[in-house]
């Protein structure tokens, strides 16, 4: 189970906002810089002022970059606006946005930093993995169970948590962990999804 299940209920509702966007000559690409935009300006102030209390923004700027990267692939798709570099765009952006939003729990208090370096190498192997797919059989790999809106649902919640219970942060080092595991889990499930339709064909 992974929320890239619910996907389409999550666009039904944003599908006003998409025509809107249209009507206003807003693009797939320009969303998609965007939410990179947001994504490296959270970031950056959580790496100026790495306190606890700031971490509250994670949640909400990962909410809207979620549905920022729901817009811009329906904008893609359902506005004719497909091309290379929005595919360019969208695999980078998701991984760079990745880095600067789950970086500076390395600054938060006893998060060990090699730790937080391995799991976001994992998360780019997760995204490496589905492009991986796409090449092998044309179908990209959104396979869980730790996608890109889970990790958004998992660290976003972690942030809120660690803003009203501070003394959480002992735990940090066990979610990191424990989000690797999940990681490298997801990793081979969207590698075993492509060799599967392989076979099938």
């Amino acid at each position: 189970m992974t929320l890239y299940q619910i996907k389409p209920a999550f666009q039904a509702l944003l599908r006003p906002l998409m025509f809107w966007l249209h009507r206003h000559r807003v693009t797939a690409n320009h969303i998609t810089l965007a939410a990179m935009a947001l994504s490296f300006l959270t970031g950056g102030v959580l790496v100026c002022f790495p306190r606890l209390e700031l971490l509250v923004l994670l949640p909400v700027v990962l909410f809207v970059r979620m549905a920022l990267n729901a817009l811009d692939g329906m904008l893609a798709r359902e506005c004719n606006q497909q091309s290379r570099l929005g595919a360019i765009l969208n695999e980078t952006g998701d991984v760079l946005s990745d880095l600067a939003l789950y970086l500076p729990f390395m600054l938060i208090p006893d998060s060990n930093p090699m730790l937080v370096v391995a799991m976001l190498f994992c998360a780019a192997m997760t995204e490496f993995c589905g492009v991986l797919a796409q090449t092998i059989n044309g179908v990209r790999s959104y396979a869980g169970p730790l996608g890109k809106s889970d990790r958004a649902l998992l660290f976003g919640c972690w942030g809120l948590l660690l803003t009203l219970w501070p003394q959480l942060a002992t735990w940090n080092n066990a979610v990191w962990c424990g989000a690797i595991l999940l990681l490298l889990w997801t990793a081979g499930n969207r590698c075993r999804s492509a060799l599967r339709v392989e076979v099938a064909k």
